[in-house]
């Protein structure tokens, strides 16, 4: 729970209503609202006065701003982030709307960029906002890899592809994670990957764990027959070799360089582990984002939102986003459905012609 969504929680229902009012009002409009327009349409009969007095407590708690002295109140951006969080309620996609869009994107063209060109023309004309539109992810063959620290939470990874194209993408990495040891996961990665897309890259990795694993089993065996050893959680993805008695083995022929040697393949198996969750990490999630001003920087100098969803192919896997572009003040809960239906429409043409 973020904090904007916890001081929703922690508001009164007369705040709350006062808030909403404020922003759908202000979403409509463009313009500041004042104490007595709410006082007029308010459920609870209060004074404006009173409600002037919400409104400042609002307005401490960083929710509401006023643009001039003695004018009424416009929602902050943390504001706008926790009426789309909490209070936005979306609705139902207008007929109308999915009609506009149905009948630009089916089309018999079986190119993908242009009927791509036409969803994006057809978000445009609907919703009156500037559309964006990402084309399906190429899986090309990756010539390097880097991963780069930003935050104990936060990471990036640049993949440089065959073609020339340079990719970004901002992931959190596994707990524990150094930037000593994303550059050793980075090297690791660049010593085979040549001639392999990031696909085909997991699959070579996995291969190596199994190889690992297999390993480790074969020079274990005997030592668990002979009773010296014992698999600790056998079943689970990470077992534990637990040796009885090691002291015992020390002055054994063998014995001390094959515990070594289990021991160091157990070590590079944690490692192709982490690496495989590195690369399985740098992929999105699905569902409706959207980006209020600053939260996103391609934003943050204009005032604009970001309403994007991403679409999948067949097997689910996302190929590329739509979304639309406009000011802050956005009509969300008309915009939402919009992109989503979109975004599942592009998913399911694209799955048909593939």
């Amino acid at each position: 729970m973020n904090d904007a969504t916890r001081l929703l929680d922690e508001m009164n229902d007369r705040s709350r209503e006062v808030f909403r009012m404020v922003v759908e009002s202000y979403l409509q409009s463009g313009e500041p609202v004042g104490s007595r327009t709410l006082t007029r349409s308010l459920s609870e009969k209060v004074s404006a006065a009173t409600v002037r007095n919400v409104m400042q407590d609002l307005e401490i708690l960083g929710l509401l701003a006023s643009p001039h002295v003695s004018a009424g109140r416009v929602p902050t951006q943390m504001g706008l982030r926790m009426f789309v969080d909490g209070l936005l309620e979306v609705r139902n996609l207008d007929e109308t709307d999915r009609e506009r869009i149905d009948a630009t994107v089916e089309s018999n063209s079986a190119d993908v960029g242009t009927m791509l060109d036409r969803v994006g023309s057809a978000l445009s004309g609907v919703t009156q906002g500037a559309s964006l539109v990402l084309t399906p992810k190429q899986d090309s063959e990756v010539r390097h890899i880097e991963f780069v620290s930003l935050a104990h939470d936060r990471a990036l990874v640049v993949l440089v592809f065959a073609d020339g194209r340079v990719e970004n993408r901002l992931f959190a990495p596994p707990p524990g994670q150094t930037p000593s040891s994303m550059r050793e996961a980075a090297n690791f990665l660049n010593s085979f990957i040549e001639g392999r897309t990031l696909n085909e890259l997991q699959s070579a990795i996995q291969t190596e764990i199994a190889s690992r694993r297999q390993e480790i089993d074969s020079l274990a065996q005997v030592m668990v027959e002979s009773g010296s050893a014992v698999w600790d959680a056998e079943d689970s993805e990470s077992p534990r070799l637990i040796v009885r008695g090691r002291a015992n083995l020390i002055g054994e022929t063998g014995q001390e360089d094959e515990l070594e040697l289990i021991r160091n393949l157990f070590d590079d198996l944690e490692r192709k582990r982490d690496i495989a969750e590195f690369l399985e990490l740098t992929e999105s999630g699905d569902g409706v984002r959207i980006f209020i001003g600053s939260e996103n920087k391609l934003f943050s100098l204009s005032g604009s939102s970001l309403v994007v969803s991403p679409y999948m192919n067949a097997d689910r896997k996302i190929i590329g986003a739509v979304g639309v572009i406009g000011p802050t003040r956005l009509n969300y809960g008309r915009i939402v459905p919009i992109v989503d239906y979109t975004a599942q429409l592009v998913g399911k043409l694209i799955t048909d012609r593939s």
